[in-house]
């Protein structure tokens, strides 16, 4: 397990490094995404989906708990989850997430709260607040995620 940090100055950068992480991204892959509530999750997510192709701005799964995205709105199959309003991590079964991961691409907020970010192969991404504005993205990239992880910059 390789294991860093980036430091994003703010909003658009985290949203730039989703777009990046969008290009390397692939079926079956797991984004755990942590941190604080308003620390850029579903920012990043939104990235993502952005990068992926989708119009609009993908709206937070807080209330829906999952949004499922498909091709042609998107170039690959994703379900951005998030786990926050999850009141016990056996619900996490109804969900369907370990079948939703045979074809799709997994984004999903609050891991921790249904045990996910212990699933193999998992991208684990944490964000924490870096005042003045900026975040701090520390992250752990299991093998399947050599040379994909952590996504070059545009030049």
């Amino acid at each position: 397990m390789r294991r860093g940090t980036l430091d994003l100055a703010g909003p658009a950068d985290t949203a730039a490094l989703g777009a990046r992480l969008a290009s390397a991204l692939a079926p079956g892959d797991l984004v755990a995404l942590s941190g604080p509530l308003a620390a850029g999750k579903t920012s990043l997510a939104r990235g993502v989906l952005a990068g992926l192709g989708l119009p609009d701005e993908a709206p937070s799964p807080s209330f829906a708990l999952a949004i499922d995205y498909r091709p042609p709105d998107v170039r690959l199959p994703v379900l951005h989850v998030d786990l926050y309003r999850l009141d016990d991590a056996r619900d996490l079964d109804e969900l369907g997430l370990a079948d939703a991961r045979a074809d799709a691409a997994l984004l999903v907020e609050w891991p921790e709260r249904g045990g996910v970010s212990n699933w193999p192969e998992v991208l684990q991404l944490a964000l924490a607040d870096l005042p003045p504005g900026g975040r701090r993205l520390t992250w752990a990239a299991p093998a399947s995620w050599d040379g994909r992880w952590p996504p070059a910059a545009p030049r």
